[in-house]
């Protein structure tokens, strides 16, 4: 399990304090809701009809016990003793108040874990098999190449204001458990000749009606070579 370096953690702190600070605007009234409405959705947090949402990303669907404990102390203090875990690997708390988020965020930034770009037209929470690592049927364990992606995304300037929200699933076995073809690009491994490994992609375009698929060399999901 991929655990933050002194960078990571010193990026989410200070991702938390700004976060406070714009809470505190905003109940103030300095930020109006429009102008707060960005800022929320860049850290995971909506409105709706009685209570406020956040949507926390568990990558590539690896939790450790102490990260599940902090989910179980944030429903009992925050929220009704329960959350919502999504088809996409997130957890969602749907009755917060705006002004216990900047603790909530503050606590899961503790056990490393943020709700940084799962909502608003973003590169959002990479997803895997929920198997990964143990499955008969793995080709390769997909999880250390959804954790490149993830940090070759986050805080990605060229996606933060996309047209639309993306997503990207990684799939590591004979059988699809990820759902690839349900997202903008599914990667699914698969073995040619002895030793080769490849992966295709396969991504849907709502507005063109198109789907396309390409076969790159597996070595070649790394930062370097994604362009």
């Amino acid at each position: 399990m991929y655990r933050y370096d002194e960078y990571d953690q010193q990026i989410v702190d200070e991702r938390v304090k700004q976060y406070r600070d714009q809470v505190q605007r905003r109940l103030s009234g300095e930020l109006t809701e429009e102008e707060f409405l960005p800022l929320r959705l860049q850290n995971g947090l909506y409105m709706q009809i009685h209570a406020y949402m956040l949507r926390i990303a568990v990558p590539y669907g690896l939790i450790s016990s102490k990260q599940m404990r902090m989910f179980a102390h944030i429903a009992r203090k925050y929220d009704r003793n329960y959350g919502h875990f999504t088809t996409r690997q997130n957890i969602q708390f749907n009755w917060l108040k705006l002004e216990d988020t900047p603790d909530i965020l503050a606590d899961l930034a503790s056990v490393e874990m943020h709700a940084i770009q799962t909502s608003g037209n973003c590169v959002r929470n990479i997803t895997s098999d929920e198997f990964a690592g143990v499955a008969q049927d793995e080709v390769v364990d997909p999880r250390p190449y959804a954790e490149i992606l993830r940090q070759w995304s986050t805080f990605h300037p060229e996606f933060a204001y996309l047209p639309r929200k993306f997503k990207i699933a990684i799939s590591g076995g004979k059988e699809d458990r990820a759902a690839v073809y349900a997202h903008d690009i599914g990667l699914s491994v698969t073995k040619k000749m002895r030793k080769v490994k490849s992966v295709s992609g396969c991504w849907w375009v709502e507005d063109w009606g198109v789907r396309r698929s390409l076969v790159v060399r597996f070595v070649n999901l790394c930062p370097g070579n994604i362009s």
